[in-house]
């Protein structure tokens, strides 16, 4: 089940806090590696390390 948005907000330091119940629902637990890249204007991926690196050994680029 996809659960609703939830609204974060950026402290001066540029952090956010996830709520657990969204990092486990992506399958995302804490002390997780991830990386973070800007998907374009107002969109911010996470991914796991590992997946990611996994993708890239699937497509022989590593």
């Amino acid at each position: 089940m996809i659960r609703d948005p939830a609204e974060l907000d950026i402290d001066e330091a540029g952090r956010v806090e996830i709520p657990l119940e969204i990092l486990a629902e992506a399958g995302i637990s804490p002390g997780t590696r991830l990386l973070v890249f800007s998907d374009g204007e107002g969109r911010i991926v996470l991914r796991r390390v590992d997946d990611a690196i996994n993708d890239l050994l699937r497509e022989g680029t590593l």
